[in-house]
């Protein structure tokens, strides 16, 4: 697509502008009661659906301008974008509970979380355009990076290591602890405060800064894999853009069914390794080489179908081991009785 400049504009300021609103309505400034209030289920369950709704319009206005393959270009990284993001509100849940942040505060910490990480995706959409366009055998190293982290998620989830890791821990958030006092309890949602004339950094900015180091880590791994649905930039920056924006309401409406799903694991790898593939195909197919390319149809629905089928799937086994522990517990019930 060829994007003019004052739409790429109007397009950042109308995002901005939605999660500037989003601050705000969530924020109630207006109320009596002083302070971010908590975020309840029912109220994600609307934000998450109008973040749903603006991505699903933003995508039939790009396939009426754009085309109908732009508009299934958007619509595959949009989904392969939104489903890493349930990956990455994994992590964001492991992480928010090793810091203990207040139930009050989780929504702030998650709107700095996605800006971080938006930003951080702009960079390095700019620079794999870049890379890109002076050096096509990229998509080989793209594509060994994408079959390399399918191979890495499940072996992680296999081993466990994702539940064992400590995310207090890493390199960034020690030097801080080393260069600076750090107090034991939050203090609202200060950043550093002063106690006895000794200026102190607080847990909250501890969360924030890994929350940044995890965006930085997910940016490497999911950039890769929607240049390998489309190379169109504009397309690359709003389908993860999209994707992003409305993380934290889905946060507060999948927290208590992290758990649940056990197969996602499964079905990211099975993405990861599939756009691995098509990019060293397409690679090939840039270097003269006869191999069959997957068009973006096959693409869309392949994801669609992968991460339905994993959805489902994991669904079904909660409904299995729920109806076994009812019938253990029966079982061990009647036991005892007799």
């Amino acid at each position: 697509m060829n994007v003019p400049l004052w739409v790429w504009i109007a397009t950042i300021g109308a995002m901005v502008a939605i999660l500037v609103l989003d601050l705000i309505i969530v924020d109630h400034p207006w109320s009596k009661k002083k302070g971010p209030s908590e975020f309840g289920t029912r109220q994600a369950a609307w934000w998450a659906a109008f973040y749903i709704a603006i991505a699903v319009v933003f995508g039939l206005g790009v396939m009426y301008f754009g085309g109908t393959t732009a508009g299934a270009e958007y619509f595959a990284g949009f989904v392969t974008e939104k489903s890493l993001s349930i990956d990455n509100l994994f992590v964001f849940y492991l992480l928010i509970s090793a810091f203990a942040v207040p139930r009050r505060y989780q929504h702030e910490v998650l709107l700095v979380g996605i800006v971080i990480a938006i930003v951080m995706r702009g960079f390095f959409i700019i620079l794999g355009a870049q890379v890109i366009n002076a050096w096509s055998e990229v998509f080989y190293l793209f594509g060994i990076l994408l079959i390399w982290t399918a191979y890495k998620i499940v072996r992680d989830h296999v081993k466990g290591e994702e539940d064992q890791k400590d995310f207090t821990q890493n390199p960034v958030v020690r030097g801080i602890k080393r260069f600076w006092p750090v107090t034991q309890d939050y203090h609202g949602a200060k950043m550093t405060v002063k106690i006895d004339g000794t200026r102190y950094i607080t847990p909250m900015l501890l969360v924030i800064v890994a929350i940044g180091v995890i965006d930085l880590v997910f940016a490497v791994d999911s950039i890769p894999a929607i240049f390998g649905l489309t190379q169109d930039a504009y397309i690359v920056f709003t389908a993860n853009a999209f994707a992003l924006m409305g993380l934290r309401q889905l946060y507060f409406l999948l927290a208590g069914l992290m758990d649940r799903l056990a197969y996602i694991s499964w079905g990211l790898s099975a993405i990861m390794l599939f756009i691995g593939v098509k990019m060293i195909l397409h690679a090939l197919h840039e270097n003269g080489v006869h191999v069959p390319e997957v068009g973006i149809g096959l693409s869309l629905t392949v994801i669609l179908g992968v991460m339905t089928v994993t959805v489902v799937g994991s669904l079904v086994k909660t409904r299995i081991d729920k109806r076994r522990e009812e019938e253990l517990e029966s079982s061990e019930a009647s036991s005892d009785r007799s």
